[in-house]
């Protein structure tokens, strides 16, 4: 909605408006995290991208490890031009226990992480107009995977995540502020509980089966 506003005040057209949302998936457990050689006891947040790049958040989310309880674990799935600079800081900060790093994948292969992960992260800045607006394709993963999200507040974003109530945010990349709230989303099993009971309504509401009305609609009025 915030692309199409930007659009109609330059050219004084309104659009219609229909996103790249999935179409509804099962993000059931196919893989236990014993076969993924993920730590069974441990809290995961998850981190997925194929765009995890320089300055967009991630350097600070590993910096923030550091002050993160020991039973989480930050789980970084995909690529991007950061990840050598992340592997650096990680080893340079002893965090080998704390970050683990898996690099890009089929979908398949990525719904199996998605989906024995705690918490879902997007984390990028507000440092120009196309993250601003940016509604990433992992937020709807999270989502339909059920498990709860942490999130920059980008105005996209911030406004699924507030309509449905389906997780919190960072206010700042600053690492310790950025180490608080993960350390509170993880002890929080009351709000934890709460947002996993809306992910239910929403991952059903956020599906292109109900994107594409708008696209059909579009069509019968002009053919």
């Amino acid at each position: 909605d915030s692309i199409a506003g930007l659009y109609e005040q330059e050219y004084g057209k309104k659009l219609h408006v229909v996103r790249n949302i999935p179409r509804k998936q099962n993000f059931q457990v196919s893989e236990t995290r014993k076969e993924l050689g993920l730590a069974e006891e441990k809290n995961i947040l998850l981190l997925q991208g194929a765009g995890i790049n320089i300055d967009r958040g991630v350097e600070e989310l590993v910096e923030a490890m550091q002050y993160v309880n020991k039973n989480v674990l930050l789980l970084i799935v995909g690529s991007g031009d950061v990840i050598d600079i992340l592997k650096k800081n990680v080893k340079e900060l002893g965090l080998q226990e704390k970050v683990c790093f898996i690099p890009k994948v089929p979908f398949q292969k990525l719904k199996a992480y998605t989906a024995n992960a705690d918490f879902g992260l997007t984390v990028d800045k507000d440092t120009n107009i196309n993250y601003r607006y940016s509604l990433p394709n992992k937020l709807f993963d999270y989502i339909h995977a059920g498990i709860p999200v942490i999130a920059s507040r980008l105005t996209e974003i911030e406004k699924i995540i507030t309509q449905y109530n389906i997780g919190t945010f960072i206010e700042n990349h600053d690492p310790k502020h950025m180490a608080e709230v993960l350390n509170n989303a993880v002890k929080d099993k009351e709000k934890q509980a709460t947002w996993k009971q809306n992910l239910a309504k929403a991952k059903n509401n956020l599906v292109w089966e109900k994107e594409e009305i708008t696209l059909q609609n579009i069509y019968e009025k002009y053919l």
